[in-house]
């Protein structure tokens, strides 16, 4: 997982292909259940996805941008555009068949 850390960064990553962006808080207890799912997603899945994390409290205009209002939540995109979001926590078998269906679609 890549996390990022400004704008520009965010904008390079997610310029192509199928990328799952987590936006999370440090003192949000879902967020932290939802981690280790989306660090081992990342594992299964490299090739096929990207997966980045996105601190709200540290790059808020990145959240403003996508109208992030509550965490954890993942958006899903392909080339730079949104495809899903999930918004809560979710066992690994909701988010991976979220995640495949964008791979599956977009192929």
């Amino acid at each position: 997982m890549i996390k990022i850390t400004d704008k520009n960064e965010f904008e390079k990553e997610i310029g192509s292909g199928v990328v799952i962006v987590d936006f999370f808080a440090e003192w949000c207890g879902p967020c932290k259940m939802i981690g280790p799912i989306l660090e081992e997603l990342s594992a299964e899945m490299d090739g096929k996805a990207k997966f980045l994390k996105v601190d709200v409290d540290k790059n808020a205009e990145i959240a403003n941008t996508y109208d992030i209002s509550n965490i954890p939540t993942m958006l899903i995109l392909k080339d730079g555009i949104k495809q899903e979001v999930i918004t809560g926590f979710l066992p690994k078998k909701s988010i991976e068949k979220s995640i495949e269906n964008v791979l599956i679609k977009n192929n």
